[in-house]
């Protein structure tokens, strides 16, 4: 029997867009037995009613519906709950606003299949890039990357990445429904943790595209969590190693 393959869709105000991303993920992953699942944090634009709408009309899409704006993170470990619960095989984020471009999906399936415990889209290896960013964005996410990278002491490029293809037992591994972060930070706990616990991350160059529509969620609050939560995760890291040879005494 064919893998389960779910997306994972966080929305919050996103109606200009959820139609349209629901329906180029499907084209792009025709023939896959796919679930996409929407997530979303009471939009007042009406985004979780158009979710129903939705998954009226396609019993492939399906709808969690949460009390308020609660964060990204939250939102992702709700719908990961929710799709391993139903026996996901490979589980996707992706963006619900157009900047993750649904013709890679089956890339990052592909290299799933062919080994790897987590593929990452990557904007910052040969062949991927950033599309209509000002300079100080493009500046601040570069920076970013390489400050969490070089305090962590991984060979990942883009730790901030969001578009990323997990193997059911990756994400178990990892104990996603423990992490606390938000926003990049939560991406860079997934792959550092994976990364930790000797998981294959592979990353392959994707093409990042300022959203279509409506206004971007990223705050300085969110940029601020990522600077101080990454020494925090190499600390904790630290920290298990030297508790380890007295666990054994």
């Amino acid at each position: 029997m064919a893998e389960c393959v779910w997306i994972v869709l966080p929305t919050y105000d996103e109606a200009e867009n959820l139609a349209g991303v629901v329906a180029t993920a499907r084209t792009a992953l025709a023939g896959e037995r796919l679930t996409v699942l929407v997530v979303d944090d009471g939009s007042p634009d009406g985004t979780g009613a158009l979710a129903d709408e939705l998954a009226a009309a396609h019993e492939w899409v399906r709808v969690l519906h949460r009390p308020g704006k609660g964060g990204l993170g939250k939102a992702y470990v709700a719908g990961f709950a929710e799709a391993l619960a139903a026996g996901a095989d490979l589980v996707v984020e992706m963006d619900a606003d157009f900047s993750h471009d649904a013709a890679d999906l089956p890339r990052l399936l592909a290299a799933v299949r062919d080994g790897a415990d987590v593929a990452l889209g990557s904007r910052y290896v040969e062949g991927g890039g950033v599309e209509n960013w000002h300079w100080l964005r493009r500046a601040v996410s570069r920076g970013g990357c390489r400050y969490a990278r070089e305090v962590l002491g991984v060979p990942v490029r883009d730790l901030t990445g969001g578009f990323k293809c997990f193997r059911a037992s990756a994400l178990e591994a990892i104990d996603y429904d423990t992490v606390r972060s938000q926003g990049y930070a939560f991406q860079v706990e997934l792959t550092y943790r994976a990364l930790r616990r000797g998981l294959r991350v592979v990353e392959l160059p994707i093409t990042f595209r300022e959203r279509r529509e409506g206004q971007s969620k990223m705050t300085g609050r969110i940029a601020v969590e990522a600077i101080w939560l990454v020494p925090g995760l190499r600390l904790a890291a630290s920290r298990k190693r030297a508790l380890r040879p007295m666990q054994h005494r």
